[in-house]
């Protein structure tokens, strides 16, 4: 009977395998890319779509382009520029709160337009807590108007969300015209300003919490008292302390100069350094990272002791905790003679409270010293199990190119022209320019792989099917004749919000990449049902999946600050309502103006 009616047979297969993504994406009992896999696979078993089309999601331009931007948010990351950018955007927002709000919300739209936004959440969110914490403001009254802001700031191009890029992927599959880098830069122009405006109108409304982490610990956690070494004849030889600096980053503190063995307080930022000097110095895990893999610098115990270690394997740094009870507390790092008991030497020291000697040699160990140490892997073994020590792991800094940094932002440069003048098809720009970085060292190949988020990847290559399947089974239309019965004679504006509405409640249960893959198809058959053309259609749908505020498990970069702000459901409610009804009415009328010939400017009368 049903082999007789085989598009019928489809649509209650795709129903059912509907039901169950729906349910599966909703609850949450599985990973949002494990139930795009399952999808996948149940639309090729119940014959739904071929194994070409169920495939066709991982060779296509949204999951090549989502990957191609992770890897050049990384090397933004890696090089610190994107670092360099937080703090200037620190600095710039003075001790008022309305100006922080001002200047925090455009430039972080602006970093969300070319990077991946959750990525720029969590690089703004420890920057924004110290400013809130240095400049006595409550951290609740910056973290979600920076949040929002990383979101609209996706609006700005096509590449920043998937859920524009699903929405291009769609029309040009429909037989429309695609969408360019920059066709969707009115709307989200529009949208940041008033949201921008509506957060300094109504901080009001924000609630006024301090914030977890109301220490210095939030950031100070892994910020390492060391020696470091100018290499004789190195890049940094006869160069100022003030260019090294400007190299390896502000955060690097230094506390005392030492030349031929005597501590120098004469050298200021604009001596040169000579080869042989010593800087002792206080740097975070990333930069001391960094300063070790400098080839003009050395940290001062690898360059007297290493020579002496022996073992096998590629000499490597870990960290370690000094154990309550400790043999070693009370002794100072000079008489444990840690090269000749372990075959390691300690180059770094982060203590929780308390005065560390000028020299690193001196300092005399306490319970809960965390120490970095350099040696072999073959030798560890007998650290690890020793009674005096922790919590033997690798050390968790990442080296900073900072060198690179020109570089970087060149590639980046460089890909977003040739995007935007079609010069190369977008998705082959990015990934030369994800291939660039890598290239010429901004970010190794490693970091590289580990800076794709393989679950959103997947999660675009498994929804694309899905969205291809409503259309090839005809459900797409069914549901487009049946809303047009209701639309028919309403004006497009009305017909804009309602397409927006449907995505912006819908994405507040599932991603919006997946809300797109669902509800894109019946924009499409809703516009030429109505004989529209379908692109502001599928753009307010992408628009509501994308920049709807009403909860905060609707967007990553929200669940990031729900613990740091210590914020409620409600604080999202109260907030984001409104201002999802004002951005609602500004992207249908925004896509009225630029595809359906409405006006720019409401006249009335």
């Amino acid at each position: 009977m049903l082999a007789a009616y085989p598009l019928l047979w489809s649509q209650i297969a795709f129903g059912l395998i509907l039901a169950g993504a729906l349910y599966l994406f909703i609850t949450e009992k599985l990973r949002v890319d494990v139930t795009a896999m399952l999808v996948l696979l149940a639309l090729v078993l119940t014959g739904v779509l071929d194994s070409k089309q169920a495939l066709s999601g991982f060779a296509s331009e949204p999951a090549i382009i989502v990957a191609a931007v992770f890897v050049i948010s990384g090397a933004l990351a890696a090089t610190g520029v994107s670092e360099h950018i937080g703090a200037w955007i620190g600095r710039a927002g003075g001790r008022h709160e309305w100006r922080t709000i001002a200047v925090v919300m455009p430039v972080v739209a602006l970093l969300a337009a070319f990077t991946h936004h959750v990525m720029v959440t969590a690089m703004m969110l420890p920057l924004l807590l110290k400013h809130a914490r240095d400049r006595h403001m409550p951290a609740s009254r910056l973290l979600m108007p920076m949040s929002l802001a990383a979101s609209l700031g996706t609006t700005l191009t096509l590449v920043s969300a998937p859920a524009f890029l699903l929405a291009n992927d769609q029309l040009q599959r429909a037989g429309a015209e695609g969408l360019g880098i920059f066709s969707i830069t009115p709307i989200g122009i529009a949208l940041v300003v008033v949201g921008t405006a509506y957060m300094l109108a109504t901080r009001w409304l924000l609630p006024k919490r301090s914030g977890e982490g109301g220490d210095d610990d939030y950031l100070r956690l892994g910020r390492f008292r060391t020696e470091l070494l100018v290499v004789p004849g190195g890049q940094w030889a006869t160069r100022s302390l003030a260019d090294m600096q400007k190299a390896i980053g502000k955060s690097v503190q230094v506390l005392g100069w030492l030349r031929d063995g005597a501590s120098r307080t004469d050298l200021t930022a604009g001596s040169a350094l000579l080869g042989g000097d010593i800087l002792l110095i206080e740097a975070g895990a990333d930069e001391l990272m960094s300063l070790h893999d400098d080839p003009g610098l050395d940290l001062n115990a690898i360059a007297r002791y290493g020579e002496t270690l022996s073992g096998e394997g590629t000499p490597q740094l870990v960290q370690t905790v000094v154990a309550p009870g400790s043999e070693f507390i009370g002794r100072s790092i000079r008489e444990l003679d840690f090269s000749r008991q372990f075959h390691a030497v300690i180059v770094g020291l982060w203590r929780h409270a308390g005065q560390v000697a000028e020299r690193l040699s001196d300092a005399r160990l306490r319970e809960g010293d965390l120490l970095v140490l350099w040696g072999r892997p073959s030798r560890f073994a007998e650290l690890a199990t020793h009674h005096g020590f922790l919590l033997l792991a690798p050390f968790a800094g990442e080296a900073k190119r900072r060198l690179r940094a020109p570089l970087a932002l060149a590639i980046l440069g460089a890909t977003i022209l040739a995007a935007a003048t079609e010069w190369l098809p977008a998705p082959l720009a990015f990934l030369l320019g994800a291939v660039a970085m890598v290239a010429t060292r901004c970010i190794d190949i490693q970091q590289a792989y580990r800076e794709i988020d393989v679950r959103i990847f997947v999660m675009i290559a498994g929804v694309i099917p899905l969205g291809i399947a409503m259309e090839q089974t005809g459900t797409a239309d069914l549901l487009a004749t049946h809303l047009s019965s209701v639309v028919a004679h309403w004006p497009p504006l009305a017909v804009l919000l309602v397409m927006f509405t449907a995505a912006a409640l819908l994405t507040q249960v599932m991603s919006d990449a997946a809300t797109t893959a669902l509800l894109g198809p019946i924009a499409i058959a809703l516009a030429q049902v109505l004989d529209q053309p379908p692109t502001p259609f599928v753009v307010c749908t992408a628009l509501g999946a994308v920049v709807a505020f009403l909860t905060p498990i609707g967007h990553h970069g929200n669940l990031l600050i729900l613990g740091p702000g210590q914020y409620r459901f409600s604080d999202f409610t109260r907030i984001g309502l409104p201002l999802t009804v004002l951005v609602g009415l500004v992207s249908a009328w925004m896509a009225r103006w630029l595809w359906l010939g409405g006006p720019m400017l409401p006249h009335f009368g």
